[in-house]
């Protein structure tokens, strides 16, 4: 499984998610957007999952390093990774790889961490709309939202895994 994790607070959390796949038996490929991946410690995460974390692509001679995916979570994605992602925008290696994955038809399953404010925005809407005729699935925010003892947003990671895996 590919998580692909744009910066949103959630991401701070990233390790619980994988040991919650790997409990699963389910290997995890990480791939992070710049700015979520200096927000994470990129060796730590990448020790949990047992592969590096990808962040920028590779180059023109260089062997893909990631096998093909079975399935792809998007957690957390941002406002602005879904809107582009909607719209086709390839300017990091993580949105790259999940508009390939429309192009290429795979399970693709996304839980938005998006403030209500910005849910309200018109793009937002119709961005998420594009997704969901695209196959996406896109998991309530509402549902996966909680606030850390510190005040942060995270998500409830066992719920995101239960709601991913349901029909899997």
């Amino acid at each position: 499984m590919y998580i692909v994790a744009a910066a949103a607070p959630p991401v701070l959390k990233l390790g619980d998610l994988v040991k919650l796949l790997h409990a699963r038996d389910w290997k995890t490929y990480v791939i992070a957007t710049p700015t979520a991946a200096s927000w994470i410690d990129v060796d730590v995460l990448s020790e949990a999952s047992g592969y590096p974390v990808r962040v920028y692509p590779r180059k023109p001679h260089e062997e893909d390093p990631l096998p093909p995916a079975d399935l792809i979570l998007a957690a957390p994605v941002t406002f602005n990774s879904i809107n582009k992602w909607a719209h086709g925008h390839s300017d990091t290696l993580a949105l790259g790889l999940l508009n390939e994955a429309l192009g290429l038809g795979l399970r693709i399953i996304t839980a938005p961490c998006v403030k209500q404010t910005l849910r309200s925005h018109p793009a937002y809407s119709a961005s998420i709309a594009t997704l969901k005729n695209c196959g996406v699935r896109v998991l309530d925010p509402d549902a996966i939202t909680v606030r850390t003892p510190e005040g942060l947003v995270s998500f409830d990671w066992s719920m995101v895994v239960s709601l991913s895996l349901t029909n899997c």
